[in-house]
């Protein structure tokens, strides 16, 4: 059975994008936390994104490790990006490209398929995917990078559940600019 990760940065108050779906809140993340990040893709054997979070991360790290000023980081995560098979779970997209393989059906059979199947980890990324992901009982690790700001609204990182979700510390460690991040296992 293939863990299945779920982190992303988020508010103090919880939240991965403020009103109007604004991520500008966390601003460029720290060298150190970028490379934490970085590490993180580096270890996921398949990425599974929901529609807003694939078109925010297809817009931009397609073409990012040849913009003008890129960092060694940038330009390894650009082309780990492009070559990590990634599985995007839509009802409105006809296709994707990049090593991708489109879902329209049901997301959480096909979750519960691939978590079954054969291979290394999977990291999972947007919150309406996520949120499934958790309702169903999937996720094996939260990876938390909290930013110090609150927004005060927004998309939450967390879902409303059915029942108690119990959680082992696995890791903390602070990055510049105050961000803190929380590992956390899932106890079945």
């Amino acid at each position: 059975m293939r863990k299945l990760i779920f982190g992303m940065n988020l508010t103090l108050d919880g939240y991965i994008a403020a009103p109007g779906d604004d991520i500008g809140w966390s601003g460029p993340p720290s060298e150190e936390l970028f490379r934490w990040w970085l590490d993180q893709e580096r270890a996921s054997e398949l990425t599974l994104y929901g529609r807003k979070l694939w078109e925010t991360m297809s817009s931009f790290w397609p073409t990012a490790d040849r913009q003008p000023g890129a960092t060694p980081a940038e330009i390894a995560f650009a082309r780990n990006w492009r070559d990590t098979p990634k599985v995007v779970f839509s009802s409105t997209l006809h296709e994707a490209g990049w090593n991708t393989r489109l879902v329209t059906g049901d997301a959480v059979a096909e979750l519960t398929r691939l978590k079954n199947g054969d291979g290394g980890p999977m990291t999972i990324g947007g919150a309406t995917l996520a949120g499934a992901a958790m309702r169903a009982g999937l996720i094996d690790e939260y990876a938390v990078a909290t930013h110090p700001v609150l927004v005060g609204g927004g998309t939450p990182f967390f879902t409303a559940l059915d029942s108690r979700v119990n959680l082992t510390l696995l890791e903390t460690r602070t990055f510049p600019g105050g961000v803190v991040l929380t590992r956390y296992a899932t106890r079945h």
